[in-house]
């Protein structure tokens, strides 16, 4: 499984956050694309026009479980993806901004 650290991601890094509606909510990275793990399959479409044609998808949930099944699908369908490893609690805890649904600071839930 391809895997990247929260360090190696840079501010303009694609990112796919795939967790649940209330986990994004309570907190996510600003920028990120929110496609629940849920709804995937009918939502996949959303990715496909919002993801760098020639770059990375980054996946993100709270603690890297979900994200990389997500990630091992993207990379069956052909998509250069790619497991944050950690997820959205190393992202918080390496202090990196986390923002509720308002743009308000957050939390990782």
């Amino acid at each position: 499984m391809p895997t990247v650290v929260v360090d190696d991601l840079a501010s303009g890094d694609f990112l796919l956050d795939v967790r649940e509606d209330e986990e994004w909510q309570a907190g996510h990275a600003a920028g990120a694309l929110h496609v629940p793990m849920s709804d995937f399959v009918a939502r996949y479409g959303e990715l496909t026009e919002a993801a760098p044609q020639d770059g990375t998808v980054n996946v993100i949930c709270r603690s890297g479980g979900r994200s990389a099944q997500v990630a091992m699908y993207l990379i069956q369908q052909g998509i250069d993806a790619v497991n944050v490893d950690g997820g959205m609690q190393v992202w918080e805890a390496s202090g990196r901004p986390v923002v509720d649904e308002k743009g308000q600071p957050g939390t990782v839930i």
